[in-house]
């Protein structure tokens, strides 16, 4: 994670995060930490929010009878908490996302199995019609508590230019 301090008047400084576009290097990998171990609780309360009605996330007696041989994790809360452990480092000063592609999901994530996320840069080129940004595609990787692969993803996000991110510009 990369952090500036912002001087805000003659002995007020205010910590900035996030990577501007300057700061990516096509090839660096950014590991995501801490890890996030996965609850049960977490994967039900999901899954009902986002109504996922698969009984294979909530469902126990369902899960057993599956070749997984329990509840496994609803994919879009793994995608979902590996983008959230990816902002500090990859996001932070984004103006937008411009795309998700290629998820991958190579193996089942289970409840009480922790989360380890790091991406790598891809590529980097300047924005064509924001003059203020760059676009940055990063591939993410998430993995559980014995290496395996559970998910990995690219992403296209853009992210403005040195003294152009919004906590650059705004007093609050």
């Amino acid at each position: 994670m990369t952090r500036q301090m912002l001087q805000i008047s003659s002995n007020k400084f205010r910590a900035s995060y996030g990577r501007y576009y300057e700061d990516f290097e096509v090839g660096h990998i950014y590991e995501h930490r801490p890890g996030r171990t996965i609850t049960e609780t977490d994967n039900i309360w999901f899954s009902l929010l986002t109504m996922n009605t698969h009984p294979l996330h909530f469902d126990s007696e369902y899960g057993k009878g599956t070749e997984f041989g329990g509840t496994i994790v609803a994919s879009g809360l793994t995608v979902s908490i590996l983008g959230g452990m990816s902002v500090s480092d990859v996001s932070q000063k984004a103006i937008a996302n411009l795309g998700w592609t290629d998820i991958r999901m190579p193996a089942p994530l289970f409840a009480g199995d922790t989360l380890y996320g790091e991406s790598e840069v891809l590529s980097k080129r300047p924005s064509k019609s924001r003059p203020y940004a760059g676009i940055v595609e990063v591939k993410t990787t998430g993995k559980n508590q014995n290496k395996t692969v559970v998910c990995e993803y690219r992403r296209t996000i853009l992210i403005p230019t040195r003294g152009h991110a919004v906590d650059d510009r705004i007093n609050y």
